[in-house]
């Protein structure tokens, strides 16, 4: 399965989009201004990772994306990927919003707690689905009027959906994303293998920021630290199973055993094994 991308486009901005990749290793989806999205998957299963929230994707489950950074991981269940991934996005921006509605989304204030949702794929989602995936066959069917009708059709179903108050505190919402503390963000994504650029990357910051801020918060450099929490991590469950270390390894966030032992031994004066024997 090759990489493949169909798109269309309204007013010169990509509303609609299809992406059939094989295997992939995780991708970062960086913040672009003023965009939300919804995101269909039509085949296999994704992972989806940010500052504050980590769940699977798949055809029964979309998900609702405000502007920010996040990641996208390949699952553990080789079954349902083994054709690689197809995945329709929908984009939404308040240029657009003003005019396919005349909605000024500054006359709302409304909020939501999220930044990013799953959202269930009911019955009329899944014609709304099946009706981008023909014009997405179809591209010369995707005249501006027909575009239009179905960017507005996805806004009510979509609005309905969450159950917003209306259309217009539905968008506004979409369009404010929700601060996500540093510490949060740290303390959410303690036991991954994220490396040091990625985790910067889920606090929008560049590498060296990142490093002066958590050394102001943490009062640590952030690789001692991480690996410190890591470890410790890894010596109670050393003491309270008897799990495979590799298997304890790789659960709290090292990539590979070496790595782990070393680690591990730098910090408690022994290997992981003769620490489980002791």
């Amino acid at each position: 399965m090759e990489f493949k991308e169909q798109v269309i486009k309204y007013k010169d901005r990509i509303v609609f989009i299809r992406l059939s990749m094989p295997h992939f290793s995780r991708t970062l989806k960086q913040y672009v201004e003023d965009e939300a999205c919804f995101m269909f998957v039509n085949k296999g299963e994704v992972e989806v990772r940010s500052s504050d929230d980590y769940f699977k994707l798949n055809r029964s489950v979309g998900m609702l994306a405000k502007c920010l950074n996040y990641f996208f991981e390949p699952t553990d269940n080789r079954s349902v990927c083994d054709d690689g991934i197809e995945s329709v996005g929908i984009f939404l921006y308040p240029s657009l919003i003003k005019d396919l509605f005349e909605f000024d989304l500054s006359n709302s204030t409304h909020t939501v707690t999220y930044n990013l949702k799953q959202v269930q794929i009911d019955r009329l989602l899944e014609n709304y689905r099946n009706s981008i995936d023909i014009l997405l066959d179809n591209p010369e069917l995707a005249d501006e009027n027909i575009v239009k009708a179905k960017l507005k059709e996805f806004v009510l179903l979509i609005s309905k959906s969450e159950q917003a108050p209306s259309q217009l505190d539905f968008l506004a919402a979409l369009f404010k994303p929700n601060e996500v503390a540093f510490k949060s963000t740290i303390k959410h994504n303690l036991y991954t293998n994220l490396s040091l650029e990625e985790l910067a990357a889920l606090c929008h910051l560049s590498i060296s920021s990142f490093k002066r801020k958590f050394k102001d918060v943490f009062d640590e450099s952030p690789k001692r630290y991480l690996n410190r929490k890591k470890v410790e991590r890894a010596a109670s469950l050393l003491r309270q199973n008897t799990s495979r270390i590799s298997d304890i390894a790789y659960d709290v966030g090292f990539d590979s055993l070496a790595t782990f032992n070393r680690n591990f031994t730098s910090f408690y004066g022994k290997s992981p094994s003769e620490y489980r024997l002791s």
